[in-house]
């Protein structure tokens, strides 16, 4: 059973109804599955993203369904939805809630209410995993964007997700810090199974990770596939998103 179905879903901002945010958009996302969604800014993949979390999806009109787990999303109680359904956005202060390190590990676990011993052993494994012991007592305010968004995914995955939705995480960090994020989330997949839902504009690192690639461009689902079959669908259509691929993609249909 998928983890997400979208079906037919079409959005308009109030502001804007003549013009939909997402067309008739469609899409599954299956278990242990990675994800890249990719197009230009403006193309709806923020927009898509943030009907996956009913506390997220923003206000206007919309048609057609999202299913979790076989049931409809507006369904599965807040509780679920926090606990199984992790969220990453593009600046990491805006998620940060706490001042201690080690605090914000354990918000998310402590609103669950989980008790004190799964806390303290869940906090411990994140720190160990994410290897940010060094700076387990450090302030928020301290930290680097890079150490920011790090705490960012090891505070949802104390919660032990079972999916991660991040909207183009590394855009305010540096090249280094952006290709040790992307490369942490791979391993999350592929260590934890956890499916991974990812914007991002640096294709050339995020794409080679993905095990399916999702392409939209104004508001609607341009194409889904395996990389290598994005890669020659966009090659075939002329379109302008396969001057974005990596450059070996763009050296290969040369």
């Amino acid at each position: 059973m998928a983890l997400f179905t979208v079906e037919n879903l079409t959005f308009s901002y109030p502001t804007d109804p003549e013009h939909p945010s997402l067309q008739e958009v469609s899409l599954q996302v299956e278990q242990g599955e990675y994800i890249a969604l990719c197009g230009k800014s403006g193309s709806g993949k923020t927009t898509l993203l943030r009907h996956l979390k009913t506390v997220l999806t923003p206000h206007g009109n919309r048609t057609g369904s999202i299913f979790y787990e076989g049931a409809p999303l507006d369904q599965a109680d807040l509780r679920k939805q926090s606990s199984e359904i992790g969220f990453v956005m593009q600046n990491p202060d805006s998620q940060i809630v706490t001042d201690k390190v080690w605090h914000e590990l354990a918000f998310g676990l402590e609103s669950l209410g989980c008790d004190q011993k799964t806390m303290r052993l869940r906090v411990a494994e994140m720190a160990s995993y994410f290897g940010i012991q060094s700076w387990f007592h450090r302030d928020v305010a301290e930290l680097s964007g890079g150490q920011k968004q790090l705490l960012n995914l090891a505070s949802i995955m104390a919660m032990q997700p079972r999916v991660l939705i991040l909207d183009e995480p590394t855009s305010q960090l540096d090249p280094i810090a952006a290709s040790d994020f992307l490369n942490t989330v791979k391993k999350i997949n592929r260590e934890l199974g956890t499916a991974v839902v990812l914007t991002e504009h640096r294709l050339e690192e995020a794409f080679p990770l993905a095990t399916a690639v999702a392409v939209m461009d104004r508001g609607q689902l341009l194409c889904t596939g395996t990389p290598y079959d994005v890669g020659r669908r966009l090659k075939a259509l002329g379109h302008r998103m396969f001057l974005a691929m990596p450059a070996a993609m763009r050296v290969w249909a040369s």
